[in-house]
């Protein structure tokens, strides 16, 4: 049967029963601006500001060093990891908030085959995101051990196929350029079936998509704190560590505030008994205060429901571009179900970075990744269905008029 053609009221509607919609008062978006690269730089939470005034003029202008003790500033990796800790499905003594995406993967990756001596492989995925790839193979170098990357679908089969020799699979759960889903549960217990540990990449799914880190008895798990989770630009990232590792993982960056009794300031290292040994030098405290603040947002948040108006989105917009825009030679790179993909959508196009940049120039933000990929995040708690459909018009407006095809639009720009 042929849909009718969606209109904007269609839209309108839609927001207007959605129990989400309130929360984008939560934050404070540029007026005529549509935001879709939330999956990139996450908005900011009205909340943070003042906060980071407090955190700025009174703790460290007034309060000084004494705000280590006073403001409670020394804990807040520990209130930050079990903040988002109830996002992704773990204990909140089994994550910490700190250091980069990158380190702490090199800290997983590294204490994880710590644990798998003689075994050879490490199984990850064609067209991952670039750190992971090059962390993942300096890993190995380092280790002496072996680094296969196979395709998404090959996975299972993969799996099945390295066998006993398998020592960890590290994946990203939604990949970032595909918004492709993996099946976390299935994936894990396929790797714990031969003797493997697993190591999961959040950053395009913890704050939008529900993550059951426990129930699935995953091992490891890294992710970043500004997308999804709002922390703002260089937000400090996360790390998990499931409580049965915790005793005996070895922490390959031993850095003081690791250590079990950081201010004995002895030089024999003894780790943490708990999470903080995943802790290396002072954490990045202003980043922390705005992350522990961002995540405040997500206090009242029904993690299904949120994933459920991702899902909506998405299948809105891909509608949507296929109602307004066919003939101008747009694909689909993510998955057309929805339960396959994260909250995005991406398209291809040859001419991706230009139309990007005109979408942009006309209030419709989203983000190019080389070499064809336009992609479009949907935050699910400030985007909204009307926003949805002004974004594919501006689309259709810059495609129509062909606006894209500029010298100032197609010349690139240090970030994409």
């Amino acid at each position: 049967m042929t849909q009718a053609p969606l209109t904007r009221a269609d839209c309108e509607a839609m927001d207007r029963a959605d129990p989400l919609a309130g929360k984008r008062g939560d934050f404070a978006l540029p007026e005529g601006v549509i935001y879709l690269d939330g999956n990139s730089l996450g908005a900011l939470p009205r909340r943070v500001v003042g906060r980071m005034q407090a955190a700025v003029a009174e703790e460290w202008g007034n309060g000084l060093i004494r705000s280590w003790n006073d403001a409670d500033w020394y804990l807040a990796p520990q209130r930050t990891g079990a903040a988002i800790a109830r996002l992704i499905g773990a204990d909140a003594d089994e994550v910490i908030a700190c250091d980069s995406t990158s380190v702490n993967l090199f800290k997983v990756l590294m204490g994880a085959l710590r644990q798998q001596q003689g075994r050879g492989t490490v199984l990850s995925e064609n067209g991952n995101f670039p750190t992971d790839v090059y962390v993942s193979q300096r890993v190995c170098d380092q280790a002496g051990r072996t680094l296969v990357t196979v395709d998404p679908a090959e996975v299972p089969a993969a799996i099945a196929r390295i066998g006993a020799d398998l020592a960890v699979v590290h994946l990203t759960q939604v990949n970032y350029k595909t918004g492709r889903l993996y099946d976390m549960a299935a994936i894990t217990r396929a790797a714990h079936d031969v003797g493997a540990l697993v190591v999961w990449d959040l950053c395009h799914s913890a704050g939008t998509v529900p993550v059951d880190l426990n129930g699935c008895a995953a091992d490891f798990a890294v992710g970043c704190g500004y997308k999804y989770l709002n922390g703002g630009p260089g937000a400090p990232a996360f790390v998990y560590v499931a409580r049965r590792h915790v005793a005996d993982f070895w922490q390959p960056i031993s850095g003081w505030h690791g250590h079990a009794r950081p201010f004995a300031f002895g030089h024999d290292y003894a780790p943490d008994p708990g999470i903080a040994r995943m802790l290396v030098g002072t954490a990045s405290q202003l980043g922390l205060i705005a992350l522990e603040e961002a995540l405040k947002v997500f206090e009242d948040v029904d993690m299904q429901a949120l994933r459920r108006k991702g899902q909506a989105l998405g299948d809105l917009f891909i509608r949507l571009v296929e109602q307004e825009l066919g003939g101008h030679g747009f694909g689909l790179a993510s998955p057309r179900d929805a339960a396959e993909r994260g909250s995005q959508v991406s398209l291809t196009h040859p001419e991706g970075y230009a139309i990007m940049q005109a979408v942009i120039a006309r209030g419709a933000i989203g983000d190019f990744r080389a070499p064809d990929i336009l992609r479009f995040g949907f935050a699910g708690l400030y985007i909204g269905h009307a926003d949805i459909w002004d974004a594919v018009a501006i689309l259709r407006e810059v495609m129509d008029g062909r606006l894209w095809d500029t010298p100032e639009f197609r010349a690139k720009k240090a970030v994409t």
